[in-house]
């Protein structure tokens, strides 16, 4: 029962100290780990590198790998992007493991007493980030010391040794006892601190650790698949490509053991414990791993997509454009037209997504409301591509005329794409409606309904004063607008009078309001596309 306390005591102490530490080091950092990744570029070494950088300094691939479902999710990154961080995770969680592997047991109790002063006595927030990687980093060890003191009883037990030892006979069962134990702790890193401690211990060699290795590497696998559980199609291909990638891997590493050991062996030393081997065969895996993986992204990347396929749908929440060609830059009159055609195609997906906000709400239905969320960001992507292309029209020696009508259509581009803003914002009002924090009345719902088929029919013909050019349609959005200025005053003093009469719940009432400035905002944003239609006509 004490060797078991203290396994287990021991490895509560190591998650907690490395959960500490990576607290500390994200707190100290900032949003930066977030920012670099969100500013991935297409560059598929850039992308292994800052998937290594940020693993290695939040101290979790699991962390990065659900990140980037998360980013996929959004269409922030697309898979090929994803899978490079991905291989740039696995390289940069060893780091945990060549941490754990030097033996440092007179240095664990100064090292948290710094730890524990800095972070509980500095006043500046940087310097009290910084006592808590200390303090993580010492407690983090402390679990190991633990861990390891707990198991050297077990060197007298012939039974468990004779498992360990089994393990490089039967090497399958050693890669499933990795796989389970780093399923059931969601940790590799924690796992390969516990095979650490035994080899400290001398209860485990390292041609039994490198099958158990393998197995942490697979098991790892299972935060990115719990992660993609309810996201998109291709937020499921980024955690598929993440299991993968460790399984694939995996499987040739365990056909090569026995040269492979040899190699470990070679390059760390003769005089390299098994504690330091079992380090850096986990470094070497994952760097090998990576470097035979890299060059195939691409092919790796269409592999999942025929593993997985792309549906219709999909195909609506894809963020590159349509009609945009660079090659017709130097013929500005075609590019306009081009990016006219992008311009409609995105206020086609506006006016969805307003749709979808409002029926969602209505008809109390969450996947209407989940496509906005899906969407928007889809927009707002496609729109800076837009603006960008606009740009560098205006660029070009172009006739004043065009000159006029650029400028128009990237104030159009703001227009249309505030559209799909405010959708969004009315989505998350809905969403607390489905929630049941408050409760719309027969009439307030009427009263949106109203004031819905109001915008729906200014956004319609709005659009297509900005596709046929037509300046009857131009003028009708003006006068649609007016009628919803107009109502939405009437709305709002009648829904006042409501809540002073105490007819109406405050929740409610302050939702309601919200969701009208929404709508009325709509109607303006309207009005200026209109607006640029008879500017330019």
């Amino acid at each position: 029962m004490e060797i078991v306390f203290g396994l287990i005591g021991g490895l509560a102490i190591f998650i907690f100290g490395m959960q500490f530490m990576s607290d500390g080091l994200k707190n100290a950092a900032g949003d930066q780990m977030q920012s670099i990744l969100e500013k991935l570029t297409g560059n598929r070494i850039l992308g292994v590198f800052i998937g290594a950088l940020v693993t290695a300094i939040i101290q979790s691939s699991s962390a990065t790998t659900v990140m980037v479902v998360g980013f996929v999710n959004a269409a922030m990154l697309n898979l090929s992007q994803a899978i490079a961080v991905i291989i740039g995770a696995n390289i940069g969680t060893t780091i945990t493991a060549q941490i754990v592997s030097f033996k440092i047991s007179e240095f664990i109790l100064p090292i948290i007493i710094v730890g524990f002063g800095m972070n509980f006595l500095a006043r500046k927030a940087r310097w009290k980030y910084i006592g808590a990687v200390i303090l993580g980093f010492g407690l983090l060890m402390h679990g190991m010391d633990i861990m390891s003191g707990a198991m050297k009883p077990l060197q007298q037990v012939p039974a468990f040794k004779e498992i360990m030892l089994s393990f490089a006979v039967h090497p399958w069962m050693g890669l499933l006892a990795g796989l389970g134990a780093t399923v059931l702790v969601q940790s590799s890193s924690a796992t390969t601190g516990i095979l650490i401690a035994m080899a400290s211990s001398g209860l485990i060699t390292l041609d039994s650790a490198l099958p158990i290795l393998f197995g942490t590497n697979i098991g790892t696998c299972i935060t990115a698949v719990l992660s993609s559980i309810g996201t998109t199609r291709n937020a499921k291909r980024a955690a598929l490509a993440h299991v993968l990638f460790n399984l694939l891997g995996s499987l040739v590493f365990m056909m090569f053991l026995n040269p492979y050991e040899s190699l470990v062996t070679l390059i760390s030393g003769e005089s390299a414990g098994v504690p330091r081997l079992v380090a850096n065969a986990h470094t070497l895996f994952n760097v090998t791993n990576a470097l035979i993986f890299i060059p195939f992204i691409g092919r790796f990347s269409s592999a999942i997509y025929r593993i997985i396929p792309e549906h219709d749908e999909e195909r609506e929440l894809s963020t590159k454009s349509r009609f945009l060609d660079e090659r017709m830059l130097s013929t500005p009159e075609i590019a306009f037209s081009l990016a006219k055609k992008e311009i409609l195609a995105i206020g086609q997906m506006s006016r969805k997504n307003y749709r979808n906000s409002v029926n969602g709400l209505m008809t109390k239905n969450p996947k209407k409301l989940r496509k906005v969320f899906e969407l928007e960001p889809v927009i707002d992507k496609l729109i800076k591509q837009t603006t960008l292309y606009l740009t560098r029209i205006s660029q070009q020696s172009i006739s004043s005329h065009l000159s006029m009508q650029n400028t128009a259509m990237l104030h159009t581009a703001y227009d249309i794409e505030r559209i799909g803003d405010h959708a969004e914002n009315i989505a998350q009002i809905a969403q607390g409606y489905l929630d049941g924090r408050f409760v719309f009345s027969e009439m307030a719902q009427k009263e949106l309904e109203e004031m819905f088929q109001l915008t729906m029919d200014c956004i319609d013909t709005a659009l297509d004063a900005l596709e046929t050019g037509d300046e009857q349609q131009a003028e009708r959005v003006n006068v649609l607008e007016k009628e919803i200025n107009r109502r939405e005053r009437d709305l709002r003093r009648q829904h006042t009078e409501r809540l002073r009469e105490g007819t109406c719940i405050a929740e409610a009432g302050i939702a309601f309001l919200d969701i009208l400035t929404n709508m009325e905002r709509v109607g303006d944003h309207c009005q200026n596309i209109a607006e640029s239609v008879l500017e330019t006509a």
